[in-house]
């Protein structure tokens, strides 16, 4: 499997163009979507705004299957 980095901004605060507020949340996120690469997840701007969204609570867990499903 083929592995393909993706752009991590520590200055400004950004995954794939996707804005953190704070370098904590930024570094977590990025391990994590690291991390799941290895699975074979392929992110998305759209999917990484998603996750940020879901870590920082502004979307619910009961609604991420309808969320993910209308951004891939």
């Amino acid at each position: 499997m083929e592995f393909t980095p993706i752009e991590v901004d520590r200055e400004a605060l950004t995954i794939m163009g996707v804005c953190f507020p704070d370098l904590k949340s930024l570094n977590t996120a990025s391990s994590a979507i690291g991390s799941n690469m290895y699975e074979g997840f392929v992110p998305t701007p759209a999917l990484i705004e998603l996750y940020r969204d879901y870590s920082l609570g502004m979307v619910k867990m009961s609604d991420l299957p309808r969320l993910i499903s209308e951004r891939i």
